[in-house]
């Protein structure tokens, strides 16, 4: 069984940037994640709320931070975990490749996008119905989308989606987007970006192959409406990946770990950082600072077991 003083499971900002500050104290660390490096950043079109940079693509920023999170022999290896047995200083980290021995974790898995879970939205997975508009928005050049939601995310690619698309159609259970401001604006000016607002959509509609449009219900009247659409884009919030953690009892009722300020967790050498805590704010930005405290954390706790 391969030996760390400390393993960071998830790649994503939070986890890069711990195992950064961890490297830098020069503790042998593994950065593991059961994907590409970068997490949701590589799925967004123009990140411009991170600090250097007016705007930047989100797989260009996730490949300038793992140049710096492996700066310092950091190394990455791919792995789904499974499970993590607690033993006190010693902690065992069970993946599909295998077991890790190690002094201290640091959890940033992050979260995943929410489903709406109406008819027709796993039929039609792949088949029109995304999550992902920089994965899958150039497969709609020239049609008509719909996107779900008023948040951030929701906005942003919206707008990402109109530079493809004919037409975008945002649909929102509320009157009013739940955004930043300026995101709004650059939207209401998109002449492409139309909203659809106090409103559900109840099913995806299909010809069997292919998405064909959503089935909609006003809210407030109560009345039904179908929208022809070849795509539908979903963003109607996240969940914590967290389920090969529960056994910890790490966790709240929904899912996200709780961690006090330092990042610390209930368990002595177990920390979270990033979107996969209980907190308000889920930004790059945010998750980059959970990183650094995490991992210099894990560093001042390792240094106790000595």
């Amino acid at each position: 069984m391969k030996k760390y003083d400390l393993i960071v499971i998830g790649a994503g900002p939070a986890g890069m940037t711990s195992a950064l500050y961890a490297s830098r104290a020069d503790l042998s660390v593994l950065l593991l994640d059961r994907g590409v490096y970068g997490g949701q950043m590589n799925n967004t079109s123009a990140i411009e709320n991170y600090p250097g940079f007016e705007s930047i693509l989100g797989p260009d920023l996730s490949k300038k931070m793992y140049k710096s999170a492996t700066k310092f022999d950091a190394e990455y290896a791919y792995g789904t975990v499974q499970s993590v047995d607690n033993n006190g200083k010693i902690k065992i980290v069970h993946t599909d490749n295998g077991d890790f021995e190690t002094g201290a974790i640091i959890i940033a898995t992050g979260s995943k996008n929410k489903e709406l879970g109406v008819p027709g939205e796993k039929e039609y997975s792949g088949r029109g119905v995304s999550y992902c508009a920089v994965c899958d928005g150039a497969f709609f050049k020239n049609k008509r989308v719909v996107v779900v939601g008023g948040g951030d995310s929701a906005i942003q690619e919206s707008i990402y989606l109109s530079q493809l698309a004919s037409e975008v159609i945002v649909i929102h259970r509320r009157d009013q987007l739940r955004a930043q401001k300026i995101l709004q604006e650059q939207a209401f000016k998109n002449d492409k970006i139309k909203f659809v607002w106090n409103s559900n959509v109840k099913e995806i509609l299909g010809d069997q192959m292919k998405v064909t449009g959503v089935k909609v219900l006003n809210n407030k009247t109560n009345q039904e409406h179908v929208i022809d659409a070849s795509g539908v884009f979903i963003y109607v919030g996240n969940l914590p990946m967290t389920e090969q953690f529960k056994d910890l009892s790490i966790t709240d009722e929904k899912g996200w770990i709780k961690a006090n300020d330092q990042m610390e967790t209930k368990i002595p050498g177990i920390f979270a950082a990033g979107d996969v805590r209980e907190k308000q704010l889920r930004q790059i930005v945010t998750s980059t600072g959970d990183g650094g405290i995490a991992g210099q954390n894990a560093f001042s706790y390792l240094q106790t077991l000595k």
